[in-house]
């Protein structure tokens, strides 16, 4: 059992409960998946690119990166409809946790300048989305092999209906926000 799943059904659940006030622990809000994406829009002048931001989201996420494709023609970008153009991975259970485990413990302290994540990625519905600058933060991805630095987002679902719970939700599990001014 992932460490954090552990964690989240012997701490967290009975923390949340007492904080939101509530009885039933199924009512108690849960990490649903995790969506790691990256465009690359340099992939409409060189197919390699994608294929390397592609190879490295596999190497992070620990399964195989979907090619994702333009859905509309964008003659300013001389983007065509159906070309490749970024790459995504969904994670789910256990993957899910230990995605979240690394990136809370490994990846987050090793960005530059890094003082907390800000606590506006919510989306009105206590889905938190974060981006970072550059994939060779993540201890898997070897730097002497990286020809492109490339950003990602970083999309968290959870089952949580506001963004005050799904922020109390991502905070029991030790994600770092910046203190609110």
């Amino acid at each position: 059992m992932a460490r954090l799943l552990e964690d989240y059904n012997k701490r967290i659940v009975p923390e949340l409960k007492q904080t939101l006030g509530r009885a039933n622990s199924h009512s108690i809000p849960k990490l649903q998946k995790i969506v790691v994406s990256m465009g690359v829009g340099e992939a409409v002048n060189d197919r390699k690119r994608l294929d390397q931001a592609a190879d490295q989201l596999t190497q992070l996420a620990g399964q195989k990166a979907q090619i994702c494709k333009a859905k509309k023609s964008v003659a300013g970008f001389r983007l065509r409809e159906g070309q490749p153009i970024g790459c995504r991975v969904t994670l789910r259970g256990k993957r899910m946790y230990d995605f979240l485990d690394r990136l809370i413990t490994l990846v987050l302290p090793r960005v530059r300048d890094f003082r907390g994540v800000s606590p506006k990625g919510f989306d009105g519905r206590g889905n938190y989305n974060y981006g970072l600058n550059e994939q060779m933060v993540f201890p898997e991805i070897d730097p002497e092999t990286v020809t492109n630095t490339q950003g990602m987002n970083i999309t968290f679902v959870t089952t949580a209906m506001t963004d005050d719970e799904g922020r109390a939700l991502l905070r029991a599990f030790g994600m770092p926000f910046k203190a609110e001014d």
